[in-house]
């Protein structure tokens, strides 16, 4: 890690912001996109996402530099293609929220830019699929989800497609939204956000990160994820308790004490297995990480040094 990343602390890292911008988002903004048991304020703003976002601006202004170039050396129709920002890390480790609030200031900040955000939930096998492969206790680890359709999609939008769909995932039933897609028409920047957008998919030569323009690893100690993680569990149970059709409902009336014992079963066979077998090892291709600490403070930056 030492080799590939210089790292930065906090206060280094704020002082690269380039320039002076009122905060391009409000108290309101951040309760409204912050994941259930993550934390962000307007510090962070300021002292973290100011400056990662004038440093994303800085490579898309770059690459639109050089495909238009390209387009003349070649003599050939320039071709819009978005700007894909890869997002990536643990299980509870706080992707969501980074994902939205970069997407809501590069809106806010550069309006003239349309940027769009997905998640690669759309790419798991269905609840359904995945009981036939016998992989729903796996749910999550690579072979749970369709790679090949998530490379295929990243595929097309990389190519220049207008318009390339994807499948809804809708996390009050756990399972992808039948006959449901969301559309990618052409943004200037694409945000990819989710736990396998570093990693390599069967059959296929190319990491999913190899489509990335740029892509950003949320890094934290186990032992805090985990306490992220059940921590977010019991705030789960707590708002399904009374609508019987979210997934949940069944284990928010259990008694709490089976319910977080089971919680942690599963974070120890499954997410922590994945996250140490599957997506800390991405960690080196990432451009940059964020490194949480308690009470989810961004207390360093890493940055590729090549």
């Amino acid at each position: 890690m030492k080799e590939i990343f210089k790292k930065y602390s906090r206060a280094s890292w704020s002082a690269f912001a380039q320039s002076k911008k009122e905060s391009p988002v409000t108290e309101r903004d951040l309760v409204d996109l912050t994941s259930l048991g993550d934390r962000v304020n307007l510090q962070d703003v300021d002292q973290i996402y100011l400056p990662l976002v004038d440093y994303l601006h800085l490579f898309y202004t770059k690459k639109k530099e050089l495909e238009e170039k390209r387009a003349h050396f070649l003599q050939t129709e320039q071709v819009k293609i978005p700007f894909i920002i890869g997002i990536s890390g643990s299980v509870a480790v706080g992707k969501s929220t980074s994902a939205r609030l970069i997407t809501l200031m590069l809106k806010r900040l550069y309006p003239e830019l349309q940027a769009q955000l997905i998640t690669t939930d759309g790419f798991l096998y269905s609840t359904a699929e995945l009981n036939r492969r016998n992989l729903l206790e796996r749910k999550g680890f690579p072979d749970s989800y369709n790679m090949n359709l998530l490379y295929d999609f990243l595929n097309d939008v990389s190519s220049g497609k207008p318009d390339v769909t994807y499948p809804i995932y809708s996390h009050n039933i756990y399972d992808i939204v039948p006959g449901e897609y969301g559309h990618v028409t052409q943004p200037d920047i694409l945000i990819v956000e989710g736990i396998n957008v570093l990693q390599l998919p069967a059959n296929q030569e190319l990491y999913i990160s190899d489509f990335f323009d740029f892509s950003l690893y949320l890094d934290a100690d186990e032992d805090q994820i985990e306490e992220w993680y059940l921590s977010r569990f019991k705030r789960i149970l707590e708002l399904a308790q009374n609508d019987p059709e979210n997934y949940y409902y069944k284990y928010a009336h259990r008694s709490m004490d089976d319910a977080i014992q089971m919680a942690k079963d599963v974070w120890q066979e499954v997410n922590l297995t994945n996250l140490r077998e599957y997506i800390a090892p991405t960690k080196p291709r990432a451009n940059l990480i964020l490194h949480k600490t308690k009470h989810h403070l961004i207390d360093s930056v890493w940055l590729r040094k090549y």
